[in-house]
């Protein structure tokens, strides 16, 4: 289930019943869904980590999609101890990448993989660091730069500049989940196949945000407004 929910009043702006076991790939339509059914220029999106996707982030700012997510912790290298990519500074006034022990890797190459144009980085100064031993178990540490990072280091800036956006997400969006797993009770949908739990779906959420609506309005404003 994908949903897009505004943050002033927790209505649901889009949704969408999927079978798409993961999110990775769902941002950038999604967002692009509720930019449209808002009728605005621009828009803000807040997701968790699960929607990281670098190729869906920059699909985002091309259309006016400001994004703000976590970056998923997948670093092997992090994960056995050794330094991981984030401990590199990229310094783009002179395009290269500065390690934990203060050497800098420069551009050697380019290369294009799963359609993704890849930029390599390395020292040779590697093979008398002291520190080789916490950062690789090859001769050189290689760093790989996509041609779109800086969209990538953007995200992560903004995160970092309001580190309070995912419990405003967490508050914003898990409400509506709560509130209508709570009326579905114990079975959840009644219905079988994807079209028909759609259309269960949409009645749902019709129900939520009437009531939201009935909340914020209150009944009798809210039926002058059916009325007009």
């Amino acid at each position: 289930m994908q949903v897009a929910v505004d943050t002033e009043h927790h209505l649901i702006v889009t949704h969408e019943v999927t079978n798409v076991g993961s999110d990775r790939s769902q941002l950038a339509r999604v967002a692009k869904e509720a930019k449209a059914a808002l009728q605005t220029d621009t828009l803000e999106a807040v997701a968790d980590r699960g929607y990281f996707n670098g190729e869906e982030i920059v699909a985002c700012d091309q259309i006016g999609i400001t994004v703000t997510l976590p970056k998923p912790l997948t670093s092997g290298a992090k994960s056995e101890g050794r330094f991981g990519k984030q401990d590199f500074v990229y310094v783009p006034e002179e395009d290269v990448y500065r390690c934990p022990a203060g050497e800098r890797l420069k551009y050697y190459y380019t290369n294009i993989e799963n359609g993704l144009k890849l930029r390599r980085y390395w020292t040779n100064a590697c093979r008398t660091c002291a520190l080789k031993n916490r950062c690789t178990t090859a001769v050189q540490r290689r760093i790989t730069r996509w041609d779109h990072a800086h969209v990538l280091e953007t995200v992560q800036r903004r995160l970092d500049e309001n580190p309070q956006a995912m419990r405003r997400r967490r508050e914003t969006v898990e409400h509506p989940f709560g509130t209508i797993k709570a009326r579905m009770g114990a079975t959840h949908f009644l219905m079988k196949t994807l079209p028909r739990v759609a259309a269960e779906m949409a009645l749902h959420v019709l129900a939520y945000n009437l009531t939201r609506v009935m909340n914020i309005m209150g009944p009798g404003r809210l039926i002058a407004a059916i009325r007009t």
